[in-house]
């Protein structure tokens, strides 16, 4: 009886911790960012943050392996393609904040293309970064273009993500083609295969990379590399002279979110300048959406970057998204050395 009484009490208890308050986000940003952005929420609204830091191809699989029964309601943080994708495939939910007005118009265009079911948070532009101290000792000079990472010199020497699991790297794969052309873009990425010393599974790894001397060149988004030169590790930020891509982060609210209002409370508070302040202050350099929010110092300035006109719709359509990923497996992973 005791324990048939007690195990009611159990089972009424975690529904009344529902009731009360509690989310399941999947972030898709640095750990350090995620955690700041939990707390932040529990603290102002009492509601139970459970958290899971994953890049954004992976968080977008798990979402479709669980899509009969999700267990996330939000997923903040990531680059937009694989929002997009999400969106398109109806793993993701309609949703208009009464916060779209103090948004940027690139956060709302991409709202827009969603058909409302994601909208940007962040922007931030693709680039790549070197290990000065190592540069210097192996007579590599100072690469400044995507050319540059092709030197015999860079053997072994240059890393970056997988695209199918990091966002950053399918952010890569669109650029290239979009600014060489497919055919071309996948010769640069056959001969820039050679160089490549590891694909990782998060975009910003490389960067750690460099910052450690593991390896002397890395491609990420230049605000993750900045944050390495912000702790004073020997590395300089490129953005490549040809040009090249950005993206723009998003949220999104899952289709069948178990807490859809407190979902709803986050997206809101979300997009609100107070809570995009905490990407700085956890040393986050992107270009805030919300119009108020103070863009950071240390953040590459956008319009001081050759940036191409990225076409977030195409390449963040799923047919398109398979048929380069697949591609890409084909031709240019599985290369021998």
């Amino acid at each position: 009886m005791l324990a048939g009484t007690m195990a009611a009490l159990s089972f009424m208890s975690a529904g009344a911790a529902q009731a009360q308050g509690a989310l399941v986000m999947y972030c898709g940003v640095q750990e350090e960012w995620c955690r700041a952005m939990t707390t932040a929420f529990e603290r102002e609204t009492g509601i139970k943050v459970s958290m899971t830091r994953k890049s954004a191809g992976e968080v977008f699989a798990q979402i479709k392996a669980e899509a009969a029964n999700p267990r996330a309601d939000i997923w903040w943080g990531g680059t937009g393609d694989p929002h997009m994708q999400a969106a398109e495939e109806g793993l993701t939910l309609e949703y208009k904040s009464p916060k779209m007005g103090e948004l940027q118009d690139w956060a709302v265009r991409q709202w827009e293309q969603s058909k409302n079911r994601t909208v940007g948070i962040y922007s931030g532009a693709l680039g790549f970064g070197y290990n000065t101290e190592l540069a210097k000792s192996n007579n590599i000079g100072e690469p400044k273009c995507w050319a540059d990472l092709l030197k015999a010199e860079l053997k072994d020497e240059v890393q970056v993500a997988d695209p199918n699991s990091s966002g950053t790297a399918y952010t890569l794969l669109a650029t290239i083609v979009q600014l060489m052309g497919e055919d071309k873009g996948f010769e640069y990425l056959k001969a820039l295969h050679k160089n490549i010393n590891q694909y990782t599974k998060s975009g910003a790894a490389p960067a750690k990379a460099m910052a450690l001397g593991e390896t002397t060149a890395g491609i990420a988004f230049m605000h993750d590399i900045v944050t390495m030169v912000v702790d004073k590790a020997p590395v300089k930020v490129v953005a490549p002279c040809e040009g090249t891509g950005y993206e723009i982060g998003s949220m999104s609210i899952i289709k069948g979110a178990k807490n859809l209002e407190n979902a709803q409370k986050f997206y809101d508070w979300a997009l609100t300048a107070d809570a995009q302040k905490i990407g700085a202050e956890a040393k986050s350099y992107q270009v805030p959406s919300n119009k108020s929010t103070p863009v950071p110092p240390q953040a590459p300035k956008l319009s001081d970057i050759k940036l191409i006109t990225f076409d977030f719709a195409k390449y963040g359509s799923s047919e398109e998204r398979k048929r380069l990923l697949s591609k890409w497996d084909n031709e240019v992973k599985n290369l021998p050395k």
